[in-house]
């Protein structure tokens, strides 16, 4: 396991964060709860029948000590968690439809971390990414401020990281967006303990093409120095301007970045995706995520053909985001 997990397993091992996964018949699930529950990392969560995820669990040979399962057809919490979902969707539910909708298992696991009776979720091993991020996107919804939620991949190879955004959620971002996935990416940096130097990508460095899809970025960069002055920040950029010093210094003099730009903003989700897989697939970088940002508690979304070990990797990282 490579270092960056060592750092999050420093961060969180003792502190009794609750992370729900509502896939709790999911093999892989239960090997990696099991393993988190036994290093004292979290205090998993899983939903589903009691009597089901235990004969599962035993069939498999896997522990769940130190494991909380929860039903929801046989929730104590009930009558209380459909009146706060009512609440929270302000007439979109009647009790009856909260209810229904809150015996699925995703809504049931998203309202758990809304009333705070955990601090963030783990699913998507076996519900597709619009089942994972939509009760989150209804119910826990956005951070003051942000109006969109983002996904980023950490890349990692050996002592190399690096943050890749938004390689997963908006296709088209506006400059306003852009900003704030900057912004937040900043945040996401500062988890993994890398130092935030970032760049906003396009096809143009400094002005040496001009578009609508450069003027994008170029607002974009001038929004995001003004939500947080602080930050190491400039663009717009190629990325051998922003990564290779020798370019940085022939097409960017002036700039803050000097070529050691480590968290890149890219202009649109095809951009951000094919450039993601083409530094893991050519480049043998481990892309780790994609990591959510910008809601009000972290909510995470496995690939369907994740393993046991992406779970605790993901489960991690999730209670990383909510310390």
């Amino acid at each position: 396991m490579s270092d960056l997990f060592t750092v999050l397993k420093n961060k969180v091992a003792g502190k009794n964060l609750k992370i729900v996964f509502p896939e709790g018949l999911d093999e892989r699930i239960l090997t990696a709860v099991s393993r988190l529950a036994e290093e004292n990392l979290i205090r998993p969560i899983v939903v589903g029948n009691k009597d089901e995820v235990e004969t599962k669990a035993n069939e498999l040979n896997i522990q769940l000590n130190g494991v909380d399962i929860y039903d929801p057809q046989n929730f104590d919490g009930m009558d209380e968690m459909v009146q706060a979902f009512v609440l929270r969707r302000k007439g979109k539910a009647t009790e009856e439809q909260a209810r229904q909708i809150l015996l699925d298992e995703n809504y049931f696991g998203t309202m758990l971390v809304y009333m705070k009776k955990a601090d963030g979720l783990v699913s998507g091993a076996a519900h597709s990414t619009a089942d994972t991020v939509r009760p989150a996107l209804q119910i826990i919804k956005t951070k003051e401020g942000v109006k969109k939620t983002s996904g980023v991949f950490i890349m990692v190879r050996g002592e190399e990281k690096y943050v890749f955004a938004d390689c997963a959620i908006n296709i088209s971002p506006d400059s306003q967006d852009l900003a704030e996935i900057a912004v937040e990416s900043a945040n996401t940096a500062n988890m993994f303990d890398i130092d935030p130097r970032i760049a906003m990508l396009s096809f143009s460095t400094k002005g040496s093409a001009k578009s609508p899809e450069t003027d994008k970025v170029v607002e974009a960069v001038q929004l995001a120095k003004e939500m947080a002055p602080h930050l190491t920040l400039d663009g717009e950029f190629q990325f051998d301007a922003a990564f290779v010093p020798s370019v940085a210094e022939k097409k960017a003099p002036d700039s803050v970045l000097k070529g050691d730009a480590n968290v890149f903003i890219f202009p649109s989700l095809e951009a951000g995706n094919i450039g993601y897989k083409i530094a893991q697939r050519l480049g043998n970088f481990e892309a780790i995520g994609p990591i959510l940002q910008g809601l009000n508690a972290p909510v995470n979304d496995l690939s369907r053909g994740c393993n046991a070990e992406d779970v605790y990797k993901l489960a991690l990282i999730t209670a990383a985001q909510a310390l």
